[in-house]
């Protein structure tokens, strides 16, 4: 095996490489004997800040704008926001290496740190490169083929991590997920920088079965690795066609006549295609009324649900209204109501795929969780397909 010292030419050749010919660059990437540290700082530094520098220096020459209106933003603070950008994107890269790294014995694969730094260092290459098409005006939306990366990712799984073939989609989707929700946490994070490259912890049991426990996130925060991988299990049934949404006359069903003092005065169900299907009633009381409806979001609905994987939690309250956001039972919650117009609203998602969720005006927020009591999870569930 050889040692690989990352130099301009040798960065650019195995930049073409890995772009051009994955399936031959990744055994030659494997047989590299590079620690983790030389590959970080040798290919993903420089490459990393293709994307900041081409955002700041489009941002000084033409601003930034849409839906025809445009600032230009000051040097000091377009050189801050681009120094935050690098950095939190060299940190993404760290993390989630950890994090592939954890997540491979789960897959039949073997756990390597340098091994899982070399996955997400030169499988990250294509969205690194496609940071240069934000520099002119225009090509922006080419920057989407940076979601090669996925591809490269995933034929990379097998000669980095040893995650058989047959597996190595549904590992690919898992680290998917994860890098979603660690985007998410990391781009909050502006403050203690420094402090977020101690990594991240893990506890709970990592079974060679079945994925659990809990990967913590630098700055706070931590992904359930077991609802992640049911996330990403669902993803890969919706993408296979295995799973459709439920008819929405079947949905309609499910919305009560009448919820205590409510009556249902109205009702419709609509589908969209193969994404999803809804129901929705209207609810009438004297001068209060509100609107329950239940959605099958089959093909999105995994993406909606990682908010309980992810432990989302918010709480925002001032004199008159509160709103507040958090996993409760397994479910990811939101509720919020207003003293003054009496009203609100009340939700959840419901197995990582159902939205249920009330809102109007209402004697109180009690009548509200109330209405979205009715609808029977159970049978829900009975419906899926």
């Amino acid at each position: 095996m050889a040692q690989v010292n990352i130099d301009s030419a040798s960065l650019i050749a195995r930049a073409k490489g890995i772009l051009l010919k994955p399936a031959d660059e990744w055994p030659v990437i494997k047989a590299e004997t590079t620690s983790s540290a030389a590959i970080f700082t040798g290919y993903v530094v420089p490459l990393a800040a293709i994307g900041p520098v081409c955002q700041f220096i489009h941002g000084q020459l033409f601003g930034i704008g849409m839906f025809g209106f445009s600032y230009h933003p000051g040097l000091i603070s377009g050189l801050a926001g681009a120094v935050v950008s690098y950095v939190l994107a060299l940190v993404g890269v760290y993390v989630l290496a950890l994090i592939a790294n954890a997540l491979a014995p789960n897959f039949g694969g073997q756990s390597n740190r340098d091994n899982a730094m070399k996955l997400i260092a030169y499988g990250a290459t294509a969205s690194f490169v496609a940071g240069v098409f934000s520099l002119l005006p225009g090509l922006g939306v080419l920057g989407l083929l940076g979601l090669y990366s996925f591809y490269l990712f995933y034929t990379g799984a097998g000669p980095m991590m040893a995650v058989p073939q047959d597996k190595a989609l549904t590992y690919t989707l898992v680290t998917l997920v994860c890098a979603v929700v660690l985007s998410v946490v990391v781009s909050a994070v502006s403050m203690p920088v420094v402090s977020l490259f101690g990594g991240g912890a893990m506890s709970g049991s990592l079974g060679s079965n079945d994925v659990t426990g809990k990967i913590g996130l630098p700055g706070g925060g931590s992904v359930d690795l077991g609802q992640a991988k049911q996330a990403a299990d669902q993803m890969a049934a919706a993408a296979s066609g295995k799973k459709t949404p439920i008819a929405p006359s079947a949905l309609q069903e499910l919305l009560p006549a009448a919820i205590g003092s409510y009556t249902r005065t109205a009702v419709e169900s609509s589908a969209m295609g193969g994404v999803g299907s809804t129901a929705e009633g209207t609810y009438t009381s004297g001068s209060n009324s509100y609107h329950l409806k239940v959605a099958d979001m089959a093909a999105i609905g995994a993406i909606a649900g990682l908010g309980a994987a992810m432990g989302v939690e918010e709480n925002k309250q001032d004199a008159d209204s509160y709103e507040k956001t958090g996993t409760v039972d397994g479910h990811l919650q939101n509720e919020s109501w207003n003293k003054t117009s009496s009203s609100g609203k009340f939700g959840m998602i419901v197995g990582n795929r159902f939205s249920i969720d009330a809102e109007g005006s209402a004697a109180s927020v009690d009548d509200l969780k109330a209405a979205v009591a009715t609808i029977d999870q159970g049978k829900l569930a009975s419906l899926a397909h």
